[in-house]
């Protein structure tokens, strides 16, 4: 039986992780464990946000709950119904009001209910791939509704979305070779693969990714449940994330586009193809296609060849300029981004 891992709890002040329990308070609804950081003496208590009366955790399942569809009655009703706690809707409201800088889908929510006949039950599309493992792909239908009509140089990404969900799409690619239990001989994992590319220097920003995956990090009892949780809450509550878990494949067609590109250093000859992946995140925003990949302690990561691998595969399957690309990796508290284009394109002076 394989144990599970608990989440290391981060001090808020000095952001060190040499944290101890110290004791529990006793709060209306709850008990509140309280730790104190060995880094800077301080104590705190993660739960605890502005002493709200209520967990943290429910305030976030409301926002959702209220993201995908349903109007602050059914919400309360749900919350409810789920977690046995009777919460007013005058309560809901403020909380929505509280997080609408953070969780931004309200500016476009009105819209998609109306012009994207949109419900609880089918405003996100989930479909599990049986790839290398289960890998649970879903799109939000009401974003990638309005924000390709916001950016019709975009729209491809329906048409490839459509075919991930049909006979079409190559899943065979993706998969165990079963007779002897490992990767198939003709297929290489993006997340595997390094290689030489171009130097770049990738930026380190706060992003407002950083903000959601800190608000659903409190979601998780485990390490292994953050990916899922974070990729979760931004699909539901952020107005730019499109997809999750979405795979994406580079040809020996693709290799042979790029290898033909004047300027462009295709860095990927000594691989066999397809090689295969599946994006953690990807977002329409700003005029440009970011795709983003969550990384625990990302300010000790640097997974440039894999989002960049990403980036070309993607490219070539919606037929667009890899210009139109920015990559990312991230965590709770760091934000690296870069554009892929100058990884493999060696613009002379």
């Amino acid at each position: 039986m394989q144990h599970k891992t608990k989440p290391q709890i981060t001090c808020p002040s000095c952001i060190s992780k040499n944290t101890i329990k110290r004791g529990k308070r006793k709060r209306k609804l709850r008990i509140i464990q309280q730790y104190q950081c060995k880094s800077c003496n301080k104590f705190f208590s993660p739960e605890v946000q502005n002493n709200k009366t209520y967990p943290l955790d429910i305030i976030l399942k409301a926002l959702s709950t209220y993201n995908l569809g349903c109007n602050l009655k059914q919400t309360s009703e749900k919350i409810e119904k789920r977690n046995k706690i009777k919460i007013p809707l005058s309560t809901i409201s403020n909380w929505l009001n509280e997080y609408k800088s953070i969780c931004t889908f309200s500016r476009l929510r009105k819209e998609a209910l109306k012009q994207c006949n949109c419900t609880p039950q089918n405003i996100i599309h989930t479909q599990t791939l049986s790839h290398i493992q289960p890998y649970t792909f879903k799109y939000h239908n009401a974003k990638l509704e309005i924000l390709t009509k916001e950016n019709p140089q975009f729209s491809a990404i329906k048409d490839y979305i459509n075919k991930i969900n049909s006979d079409k799409f190559p899943h065979r690619i993706f998969t165990y070779n079963k007779n002897n239990g490992s990767v198939n001989a003709n297929e290489q994992r993006a997340s595997q693969l390094k290689f030489n590319h171009l130097k770049i220097n990738a930026i380190s920003k706060s992003n407002q990714a950083n903000q959601l995956a800190k608000l659903a990090l409190n979601l998780t009892k485990s390490n292994n449940e953050r990916h899922q949780a974070i990729q979760d809450f931004m699909l539901i509550n952020d107005s730019t994330t499109i997809a999750v878990e979405m795979p994406v494949y580079l040809t020996n067609w693709d290799a042979g586009y790029y290898r033909n590109q004047k300027g462009f250093i295709f860095p990927l000859n000594n691989y066999k193809t397809p090689i295969t992946g599946h994006i953690d995140m990807l977002q329409i925003r700003n005029n440009l296609l970011h795709i983003l990949d969550y990384k625990p302690d990302a300010n000790k990561q640097k997974p440039i060849e894999q989002l960049t691998i990403y980036a070309l595969a993607l490219s070539r399957k919606l037929n667009l300029p890899i210009y139109y690309f920015k990559c990312a990796w991230f965590d709770e508290n760091d934000y690296y981004e870069f554009f892929p284009l100058h990884a493999v394109y060696n613009k002379k002076k």
